[in-house]
Protein backbone atom coordinates (compact mmCIF):
# COMPACT_ATOMS: atom_id res chain seq x y z
CA UNK A 1 0.00 0.00 0.00
CA UNK A 2 1.65 3.40 -0.85
CA UNK A 3 0.68 6.88 -0.10
CA UNK A 4 -0.66 7.89 -3.23
CA UNK A 5 -3.21 4.63 -3.13
CA UNK A 6 -3.85 5.30 0.65
CA UNK A 7 -5.01 9.47 -0.43
CA UNK A 8 -6.95 8.70 -3.22
CA UNK A 9 -8.92 6.02 -0.97
CA UNK A 10 -8.77 8.87 1.89
CA UNK A 11 -9.95 11.69 -0.04
CA UNK A 12 -13.13 9.69 -1.21
CA UNK A 13 -14.14 9.43 2.57
CA UNK A 14 -13.30 12.50 3.39
CA UNK A 15 -15.74 14.14 1.05
CA UNK A 16 -18.27 12.19 2.97
CA UNK A 17 -16.97 13.45 5.95
CA UNK A 18 -17.17 17.13 4.47
CA UNK A 19 -20.37 17.25 3.63
CA UNK A 20 -21.77 15.65 7.53
CA UNK A 21 -19.97 18.14 9.28
CA UNK A 22 -20.95 21.17 7.15
CA UNK A 23 -24.82 19.75 7.73
CA UNK A 24 -24.14 19.58 11.25
CA UNK A 25 -22.28 22.95 11.59
CA UNK A 26 -25.08 24.78 10.16
CA UNK A 27 -27.27 23.66 12.90
CA UNK A 28 -25.56 23.82 15.22
CA UNK A 29 -24.69 27.45 14.71
CA UNK A 30 -28.16 28.37 14.18
CA UNK A 31 -29.11 26.64 17.74
CA UNK A 32 -26.42 28.25 19.35
CA UNK A 33 -27.14 31.70 18.32
CA UNK A 34 -31.04 30.82 19.21
CA UNK A 35 -29.37 29.31 22.99
CA UNK A 36 -27.55 32.64 23.53
CA UNK A 37 -31.05 34.50 23.26
CA UNK A 38 -32.98 32.35 25.31
CA UNK A 39 -30.29 32.68 27.93
CA UNK A 40 -30.33 35.76 28.12
CA UNK A 41 -33.76 36.35 28.25
CA UNK A 42 -34.73 33.30 30.66
CA UNK A 43 -31.57 34.41 32.97
CA UNK A 44 -30.22 31.07 32.64
CA UNK A 45 -26.70 30.09 33.07
CA UNK A 46 -27.39 26.27 31.96
CA UNK A 47 -28.74 27.79 28.73
CA UNK A 48 -25.60 30.30 28.62
CA UNK A 49 -23.16 27.36 29.51
CA UNK A 50 -24.71 24.64 26.74
CA UNK A 51 -24.51 27.71 24.53
CA UNK A 52 -20.89 28.05 25.49
CA UNK A 53 -20.12 24.74 25.18
CA UNK A 54 -21.56 24.74 21.47
CA UNK A 55 -19.87 27.52 20.55
CA UNK A 56 -16.78 25.45 21.01
CA UNK A 57 -18.59 22.72 19.30
CA UNK A 58 -18.90 25.62 15.75
CA UNK A 59 -15.45 26.43 16.16
CA UNK A 60 -14.11 22.38 16.57
CA UNK A 61 -16.73 21.66 13.33
CA UNK A 62 -15.48 24.63 11.86
CA UNK A 63 -11.94 23.46 12.38
CA UNK A 64 -12.44 19.91 11.28
CA UNK A 65 -13.78 20.72 8.40
CA UNK A 66 -11.39 22.61 7.52
CA UNK A 67 -8.25 20.48 8.46
CA UNK A 68 -9.85 17.96 6.15
CA UNK A 69 -9.68 20.47 3.69
CA UNK A 70 -6.04 21.06 4.41
CA UNK A 71 -5.29 17.18 4.30
CA UNK A 72 -6.66 16.92 0.90
CA UNK A 73 -3.85 18.85 -0.12
CA UNK A 74 -1.40 16.51 -1.98
CA UNK A 75 2.17 15.84 -0.74
CA UNK A 76 4.95 18.42 -2.15
CA UNK A 77 8.73 19.11 -1.31
CA UNK A 78 8.15 20.46 1.61
CA UNK A 79 5.51 18.00 3.00
CA UNK A 80 6.46 14.72 1.94
CA UNK A 81 4.40 13.14 3.85
CA UNK A 82 1.05 15.28 3.03
CA UNK A 83 -0.71 17.57 5.30
CA UNK A 84 -2.72 14.44 6.72
CA UNK A 85 -1.76 16.37 10.64
CA UNK A 86 -3.85 19.34 9.90
CA UNK A 87 -6.76 16.79 11.50
CA UNK A 88 -4.85 16.33 14.37
CA UNK A 89 -3.57 19.82 15.11
CA UNK A 90 -7.66 20.06 14.79
CA UNK A 91 -8.19 17.92 17.68
CA UNK A 92 -5.55 19.56 19.86
CA UNK A 93 -7.08 23.10 19.47
CA UNK A 94 -10.17 21.78 20.01
CA UNK A 95 -9.55 19.48 22.99
CA UNK A 96 -7.61 22.57 24.82
CA UNK A 97 -10.51 25.03 23.83
CA UNK A 98 -13.11 22.52 25.60
CA UNK A 99 -10.99 22.32 28.76
CA UNK A 100 -10.67 26.07 29.19
CA UNK A 101 -14.75 26.45 28.55
CA UNK A 102 -15.34 24.01 31.05
CA UNK A 103 -13.39 25.88 33.84
CA UNK A 104 -15.24 29.27 32.95
CA UNK A 105 -18.11 26.99 33.56
CA UNK A 106 -17.72 26.12 36.75
CA UNK A 107 -16.26 29.50 37.89
CA UNK A 108 -19.74 31.22 36.74
CA UNK A 109 -21.69 28.17 38.77
CA UNK A 110 -19.64 28.52 41.77
CA UNK A 111 -20.97 32.70 41.70
CA UNK A 112 -24.06 31.45 40.40
CA UNK A 113 -24.67 29.62 43.87
CA UNK A 114 -23.82 32.18 45.63
CA UNK A 115 -25.99 35.11 43.91
CA UNK A 116 -29.08 32.93 42.84
CA UNK A 117 -31.08 34.91 39.41
CA UNK A 118 -34.45 34.33 39.04
CA UNK A 119 -35.07 31.75 35.93
CA UNK A 120 -37.82 31.64 33.88
CA UNK A 121 -38.72 27.90 33.44
CA UNK A 122 -40.89 27.71 30.72
CA UNK A 123 -39.03 29.89 28.17
CA UNK A 124 -35.95 28.10 29.42
CA UNK A 125 -37.65 24.55 28.35
CA UNK A 126 -38.85 25.38 25.22
CA UNK A 127 -35.20 26.17 24.15
CA UNK A 128 -33.98 23.00 25.74
CA UNK A 129 -36.18 21.28 23.48
CA UNK A 130 -35.22 22.67 20.51
CA UNK A 131 -31.53 21.86 21.69
CA UNK A 132 -32.52 17.92 21.72
CA UNK A 133 -34.12 17.82 18.79
CA UNK A 134 -30.67 19.29 16.83
CA UNK A 135 -28.36 17.57 18.85
CA UNK A 136 -30.30 13.93 17.70
CA UNK A 137 -29.70 15.24 14.41
CA UNK A 138 -26.30 16.02 14.85
CA UNK A 139 -25.32 12.51 16.30
CA UNK A 140 -27.31 10.86 13.42
CA UNK A 141 -25.13 12.50 11.17
CA UNK A 142 -21.95 11.64 12.42
CA UNK A 143 -22.27 8.66 14.18
CA UNK A 144 -21.66 6.50 10.91
CA UNK A 145 -18.33 8.65 10.48
CA UNK A 146 -17.05 8.72 14.12
CA UNK A 147 -14.75 5.87 14.20
CA UNK A 148 -12.92 7.06 10.82
CA UNK A 149 -10.40 9.43 12.26
CA UNK A 150 -9.46 11.05 15.76
CA UNK A 151 -10.88 14.36 14.34
CA UNK A 152 -14.09 12.63 13.25
CA UNK A 153 -14.09 11.46 16.78
CA UNK A 154 -13.50 14.81 18.57
CA UNK A 155 -16.28 16.35 16.73
CA UNK A 156 -18.84 13.06 17.78
CA UNK A 157 -17.96 13.57 21.30
CA UNK A 158 -18.42 17.45 20.52
CA UNK A 159 -22.30 16.84 19.75
CA UNK A 160 -22.89 13.74 21.96
CA UNK A 161 -21.99 15.84 24.99
CA UNK A 162 -24.32 18.55 23.92
CA UNK A 163 -27.26 16.29 23.59
CA UNK A 164 -26.28 14.89 27.18
CA UNK A 165 -26.24 18.47 28.54
CA UNK A 166 -29.63 19.53 26.89
CA UNK A 167 -31.14 16.26 28.58
CA UNK A 168 -30.07 17.93 31.41
CA UNK A 169 -30.97 21.56 30.63
CA UNK A 170 -34.34 20.19 29.85
CA UNK A 171 -35.12 18.31 33.10
CA UNK A 172 -33.65 21.77 34.84
CA UNK A 173 -36.11 23.96 33.05
CA UNK A 174 -39.03 21.29 34.09
CA UNK A 175 -37.27 21.23 37.77
CA UNK A 176 -37.38 25.08 37.95
CA UNK A 177 -40.67 25.77 35.98
CA UNK A 178 -42.16 23.50 38.93
CA UNK A 179 -40.95 24.31 42.13
CA UNK A 180 -38.97 26.86 40.96
CA UNK A 181 -35.69 25.90 42.67
CA UNK A 182 -33.26 28.15 40.78
CA UNK A 183 -30.43 26.75 42.16
CA UNK A 184 -30.67 23.51 40.17
CA UNK A 185 -29.47 25.99 37.35
CA UNK A 186 -26.05 26.76 39.02
CA UNK A 187 -26.11 22.78 39.69
CA UNK A 188 -26.36 21.45 36.12
CA UNK A 189 -24.22 24.04 34.87
CA UNK A 190 -20.88 22.78 36.87
CA UNK A 191 -22.95 19.30 36.33
CA UNK A 192 -22.02 20.19 31.72
CA UNK A 193 -18.44 21.45 32.83
CA UNK A 194 -17.26 18.33 35.03
CA UNK A 195 -18.89 16.16 32.20
CA UNK A 196 -17.45 17.80 29.71
CA UNK A 197 -13.50 17.65 31.44
CA UNK A 198 -12.82 13.90 31.51
CA UNK A 199 -13.62 13.27 28.14
CA UNK A 200 -12.02 15.93 26.72
CA UNK A 201 -8.51 15.54 28.41
CA UNK A 202 -8.82 11.83 26.90
CA UNK A 203 -9.17 13.18 23.60
CA UNK A 204 -6.63 15.96 24.09
CA UNK A 205 -3.75 13.19 25.23
CA UNK A 206 -4.62 10.84 22.12
CA UNK A 207 -4.12 13.96 20.13
CA UNK A 208 -0.62 14.86 22.27
CA UNK A 209 0.14 11.29 22.00
CA UNK A 210 0.36 11.66 17.77
CA UNK A 211 2.22 14.93 17.54
CA UNK A 212 4.87 13.39 19.95
CA UNK A 213 4.78 10.11 17.34
CA UNK A 214 4.40 7.94 20.05
CA UNK A 215 3.12 4.52 19.39
CA UNK A 216 -0.77 3.92 18.20
CA UNK A 217 -2.79 3.09 19.97
CA UNK A 218 -3.72 -1.02 19.64
CA UNK A 219 -0.51 -1.35 17.98
CA UNK A 220 2.07 -3.55 20.35
CA UNK A 221 5.80 -2.58 19.71
CA UNK A 222 7.00 -6.50 20.68
CA UNK A 223 4.30 -8.16 18.76
CA UNK A 224 5.19 -6.27 15.93
CA UNK A 225 8.93 -7.67 16.64
CA UNK A 226 8.42 -11.26 17.05
CA UNK A 227 6.21 -10.87 13.83
CA UNK A 228 9.27 -9.58 11.92
CA UNK A 229 11.46 -11.89 13.77
CA UNK A 230 9.52 -15.06 12.79
CA UNK A 231 9.71 -14.17 9.23
CA UNK A 232 12.78 -16.88 7.57
CA UNK A 233 15.96 -14.73 7.16
CA UNK A 234 15.45 -12.48 9.89
CA UNK A 235 17.87 -12.75 12.53
CA UNK A 236 17.68 -8.77 14.09
CA UNK A 237 15.50 -5.63 14.39
CA UNK A 238 16.59 -2.92 15.92
CA UNK A 239 16.23 0.95 15.56
CA UNK A 240 11.95 0.26 15.21
CA UNK A 241 9.49 3.22 14.92
CA UNK A 242 5.99 3.25 14.70
CA UNK A 243 3.94 5.99 14.63
CA UNK A 244 0.97 7.35 13.28
CA UNK A 245 0.57 9.99 10.46
CA UNK A 246 -2.99 10.41 11.09
CA UNK A 247 -6.06 8.84 12.52
CA UNK A 248 -5.34 5.23 11.06
CA UNK A 249 -2.69 5.97 9.12
CA UNK A 250 0.25 4.48 10.76
CA UNK A 251 4.55 4.36 9.92
CA UNK A 252 6.97 1.80 10.33
CA UNK A 253 10.93 2.19 10.13
CA UNK A 254 13.33 -0.40 11.42
CA UNK A 255 16.67 -2.02 10.50
CA UNK A 256 16.36 -5.24 9.45
CA UNK A 257 19.35 -7.90 10.03
CA UNK A 258 19.29 -10.64 7.19
CA UNK A 259 21.17 -14.06 7.15
CA UNK A 260 23.70 -14.19 4.46
CA UNK A 261 21.67 -17.30 2.91
CA UNK A 262 19.06 -15.23 1.65
CA UNK A 263 18.22 -13.25 -0.46
CA UNK A 264 17.03 -9.96 1.47
CA UNK A 265 14.66 -8.93 -1.56
CA UNK A 266 12.49 -11.50 -0.98
CA UNK A 267 12.82 -11.14 2.72
CA UNK A 268 11.95 -7.18 2.75
CA UNK A 269 8.70 -7.95 0.70
CA UNK A 270 7.37 -10.78 3.35
CA UNK A 271 7.75 -8.22 6.06
CA UNK A 272 6.27 -5.35 4.27
CA UNK A 273 3.58 -7.95 3.53
CA UNK A 274 3.05 -9.35 6.94
CA UNK A 275 3.12 -5.93 8.46
CA UNK A 276 0.43 -4.48 6.24
CA UNK A 277 -1.99 -7.44 6.51
CA UNK A 278 -1.27 -8.09 10.17
CA UNK A 279 -0.69 -5.06 12.01
CA UNK A 280 -1.99 -2.34 9.15
CA UNK A 281 0.96 -0.51 8.98
CA UNK A 282 0.49 1.82 5.53
CA UNK A 283 3.79 2.84 5.01
CA UNK A 284 7.01 0.67 5.41
CA UNK A 285 10.53 1.21 5.32
CA UNK A 286 13.30 -1.21 5.93
CA UNK A 287 17.27 -1.01 6.07
CA UNK A 288 18.49 -4.25 5.41
CA UNK A 289 21.81 -5.43 7.10
CA UNK A 290 23.92 -8.02 6.91
CA UNK A 291 24.62 -9.89 9.50
CA UNK A 292 28.32 -8.51 9.99
CA UNK A 293 27.09 -4.83 9.30
CA UNK A 294 28.41 -2.66 12.11
CA UNK A 295 26.82 0.68 11.90
CA UNK A 296 29.63 3.36 12.34
CA UNK A 297 27.79 6.05 15.00
CA UNK A 298 30.69 7.88 16.17
CA UNK A 299 29.50 11.01 14.31
CA UNK A 300 25.76 11.29 16.48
Amino acid sequence: MNLSKLGLEKRVVEMDKKKRLTVVLILTGVYMAAEVLGGILTHSLALLADAGHMLTDVAGLAISLFAITVAERPADSKRTFGYYRAEILASFVNSAILILISFFILVEAYDRIRNPTEIKGPAMLIVAAVGLIVNFAGIFILRPASDSSINMKGAYFEVLSDLLTSVGVTVAAVVIWFTGWNWVDALLSAAIGLFILPRTWVLLKESVGVLLEGTPLGIDIEQVRKTMLSISGVEDIHDLHIWSLTSGVHALSAHITISHQMPFQSVLAKSREKLISEHRIAHVTLQPELADFKEDLTNF
